[in-house]
């Protein structure tokens, strides 16, 4: 006889808190509705080129960082 949907869903949660796992829901934007995208678009070209360089440069410094302690 298989378990049902609820039975399966608890052996499931056991599983993940058996490894020290936890759910969690995000809600995120829906970047196919077109209400998003002009929001996005309008932040987008709000932002300042030199600030956007300047954290580029601090990315890139910390990957490179990041990957030479990986090693």
């Amino acid at each position: 006889m298989s378990a049902s949907p609820a039975e399966r869903m608890q052996a499931l949660r056991s599983r993940r808190r058996a490894r020290a796992e936890r759910e969690i829901r995000i809600a995120v934007p829906d970047a196919r509705s077109e209400d998003v995208r002009k929001r996005v678009a309008q932040s987008v070209a709000r932002l300042d080129p030199e600030h956007e360089a300047d954290a580029l440069a601090w990315i890139e410094a910390v990957a490179d960082f990041d990957e030479r302690e990986a090693r």
